[in-house]
């Protein structure tokens, strides 16, 4: 016992003080803990310029490290031993005197749209949807898609959205959508990242907020084909002082190359085409256990050129293979094996494998009520002109690719198999 105590250390971690900041470096604390038993991990909360400053969009505000700077100088001057930071917020050129010693497994990295409980009836009424971002990127990417993936109105009226600029931590933005109706601050919509809404759910002070504040809203979480995210998102960082040898050490035991890696190649194309708050591009990597790794790239460049692609390295593509579409089936008189009258399903999920093993006239009313998600885009589009609203899809990876996001519990649906 005195031979451990002998060797134990309390390192301080550097943490912003929001409820999200404070739940992920919690989480990083307890990990080292963890791997670590003979050292203790001490949070040291630092407010900074990004979280002083609420009433201005990010690229308005003159220079960078916004959310980094202040927990630099905590390092720099052994206020603190280490930083956790979301690797979004890290610039590509980081001071030689610190190192990345970690990047843990990546939370899912999905952008993610929550609608208020009377945003359906604003979208029947033909009324405009109030939406906050405050993100060029998702500006850039998300109108497009929106305007097929939103239900058609019952009325036949038009889809209108109107933008609204927003800051603030994830329960601040959240509460907009539960503001009075018609009150000023009111939205019918706002972008959050998908990985800072589980980091929440899993720290008990976080859950305990989000429950209420996701009470009644819709979920619809967006495909990264067609709005990949910012290079990087759902990644943390975790820098210490680079002579710091015992503490790079204990890092090293929660590093994911694989999560690194990923990042890293998303994060090549902000140093090739620029980066920083005012990119309206997205890019995300996936490594797909059968297909190999893909890489998503869709928005505008600095240059003000479009860019849409999908990168895919593999061994071979598939070979033999035709996607299904239904209609050779239907074709030949087989449509008494569609999906018949389903039951009661208000609130439970349903996976829809393609909209053409619907029966037209018998299923579309039950999912109306549904937590529906769809194998691809394609369907997630024809049933959004049939009044569905759709949460999301595999993007024709696959079921098994989609069952690790749909089991993340701040979706709330429950799926286990």
């Amino acid at each position: 016992t005195q031979t451990r105590a002998m060797h134990s250390r309390t390192l301080r971690l550097a943490t912003r003080k929001s409820l999200l900041a404070w739940a992920q470096s919690s989480w990083v604390a307890k990990q080292i803990e963890l791997h670590n038993p003979d050292l203790r991990v001490e949070l040291v909360g630092i407010e900074t310029r990004g979280d002083q400053i609420q009433d201005v969009p990010l690229q308005q505000i003159e220079g960078k490290d916004f959310f980094v700077a202040e927990l630099d100088e905590a390092l720099r001057t052994n206020t603190a031993d280490l930083s956790v930071h979301s690797m979004k917020d890290l610039s590509l050129e980081r001071p030689s005197e610190f190192t990345l010693a970690a990047v843990p497994p990546r939370e899912v990295p999905h952008d993610v749209v929550f609608f208020s409980a009377h945003a359906r009836l604003r979208l029947d009424a033909g009324e405009p949807l109030r939406i906050g971002t405050s993100s060029p990127r998702r500006l850039e990417n998300l109108p497009a898609f929106l305007a097929r993936a939103l239900p058609r109105s019952s009325s036949g009226k038009p889809l209108r959205i109107e933008w609204v600029e927003i800051r603030g931590n994830v329960n601040t933005r959240l509460g907009r959508l539960h503001e009075p109706l018609n009150g000023a601050r009111a939205l019918e919509g706002v972008v959050l990242a998908f990985a800072g809404i589980q980091r929440l759910f899993d720290d008990s002070a976080g859950r305990k907020a989000l429950l209420t504040l996701l009470h009644n809203v819709r979920w619809m979480v967006l495909p990264l084909k067609e709005c990949p995210t910012a290079p990087a998102q759902g990644a943390l960082a975790v820098e210490c002082r680079s002579d710091d040898a015992q503490a790079i050490h204990a890092l090293a035991k929660l590093h994911d190359p694989a999560s690194a890696r990923s990042a890293a190649t998303e994060r090549e194309l902000l140093q090739r085409w620029g980066g920083g708050c005012h990119q309206r591009f997205g890019a995300t990597a996936l490594a797909h256990p059968t297909l190999g790794d893909l890489l998503y790239i869709r928005g505008k460049l600095p240059a003000g050129t479009h860019i849409s692609e999908t990168r895919w390295k593999t061994q071979g593509r598939p070979k033999g293979r035709v996607a299904w579409n239904g209609k050779e089936w239907r074709a030949r008189g087989q449509e008494e094996l569609l999906t018949p009258a389903l039951p009661d399903l208000t609130g439970k999920m349903v996976f829809v494998t393609h909209w053409r093993a619907l029966h037209p006239k018998l299923s579309i009313g039950a999912l109306r009520q549904s937590r529906v998600w769809t194998s691809g885009t394609g369907s997630w589009f024809k049933l959004a002109e049939k009044g569905v609203w759709v949460e999301g899809c595999a993007e024709n990876l696959g079921f098994d690719w989609l069952l690790p996001l749909l089991q993340r519990d701040a979706l709330g649906l429950g799926t286990s198999k």
